[in-house]
């Protein structure tokens, strides 16, 4: 931030997955064994207890490996199914510093560390988001909000309308064919109907609307509308008119713009960590590969110190203050790379938990 090399005002943020240190031959499917084994099986479910709030999909609440029960079971993309962590990374586009970095198990939604991810970037920065760029797995309802909450602007394409006309909604008419109307809080399909409202879902801080009974079976459209029985329905958040500010940004030709700018300043941040070895776990432990994640994280925010320092030497201009922004840069660098050869050379420097080797 001294330096300049940090704006802190502009959030770019993404996600990675990184292979856990344990072999798929240590997964244990608990629903086939037998609680009644032994003792030592008592044992080993006290051991997980807590592991299944931060696994989110159901499949990782059943296998959990015995040699690092922190990772998850994860298929991604055509690849066989392995163990799994995820970085979540904060990106500063001015220099291309980074922020922040979690490491979480690696079924959890990235939507669900977004705010973490903010309030981390903030302490380091010093400086109050006013923007967040991400791309559709962010743009979740409750993050919208959060960021309408929170004065934030939210650059995020929404995860609701990448999924709309897939599966059984395809070739079935969109949302936004129906008008609502504010006054009489109805919604007017394509044919004319009005649809009323009928239940509230506290879970999910929705209305759900729908037409009378009968009237989608009799309509000569309902096989472009729906494929219910009972008709179609409509449903409306309860905060719908923050959510559809939040939702009118992200249509924006300034969101556009953020957009082109994430895709290759996300990906190339974490091209560059495979260097260092980012993609495979050296350690086994949430922690201790959040602690390889704050290395990686840390060589690469010194290489764009040594190159911003290397760039001012040979510009010439180097006045009082940034021949001493130089000099403590560059013990930063030395201070950090020793840090870093010690981690790498088995030295225990976090002398309260030691790394198991």
């Amino acid at each position: 931030m001294e330096g300049g090399l940090v704006d802190g005002s502009k959030l770019f943020t993404d996600a990675s997955l990184i292979q856990a240190d344990a072999s798929n031959k240590s997964v244990l499917d608990l629903e086939k064994l037998q609680k009644d084994l032994d003792r030592g099986y008592q044992r080993f479910e006290e051991r997980l207890e807590g592991l299944a709030e931060q696994k989110t999909a159901p499949v990782n609440n059943r296998y959990v490996s015995t040699t690092d029960p922190d990772a998850s079971v994860i298929r991604h993309g055509g690849g066989e199914p392995k163990l799994r962590y995820k970085a979540h990374r904060a990106v500063d586009a001015q220099q291309e510093v980074i922020t922040a970095t979690l490491v979480s198990p690696g079924a959890t939604d990235e939507s669900a560390l977004l705010k973490e991810v903010i309030k981390c970037h903030e302490q380091n920065t010093k400086e109050r988001v006013e923007t967040v760029v991400a791309d559709s797995r962010y743009g979740t309802i409750e993050n919208y909000l959060f960021c309408h909450d929170s004065g934030i602007q939210a650059h995020m394409r929404s995860l609701e309308e990448t999924q709309r006309g897939s599966g059984r909604r395809e070739d079935i008419f969109l949302k936004e064919v129906f008008h609502y109307d504010p006054k009489a809080d109805t919604f007017v399909c394509p044919a004319g109907r009005k649809l009323w409202r009928r239940h509230f879902y506290k879970e999910r801080n929705h209305y759900e609307y729908q037409v009378h009974s009968g009237v989608c079976a009799r309509c000569r459209l309902k096989s472009k509308c729906t494929r219910s029985q009972t008709g179609r329905t409509i449903k409306r958040h309860a905060r719908q008119t923050a959510l559809d500010k939040e939702l009118k940004r992200s249509r924006s030709a300034a969101f556009k713009e953020d957009l082109k700018t994430r895709q290759h300043l996300s990906e190339r941040s974490f091209a560059r960590s495979v260097r260092y070895g980012y993609k495979r776990a050296r350690w086994r432990g949430l922690w201790r590969v959040q602690i390889q994640d704050f290395l990686t994280a840390a060589i690469q925010n010194i290489m764009v110190l040594i190159t911003r320092c290397k760039s001012t030497l040979l510009t010439g201009k180097m006045g009082p203050s940034s021949l001493g922004f130089s000099i403590r840069g560059i013990k930063f660098v030395s201070v950090h790379l020793s840090f870093f050869i010690s981690r790498t050379t088995s030295i225990n420097y976090f002398g309260q938990q030691p790394l198991d080797f």
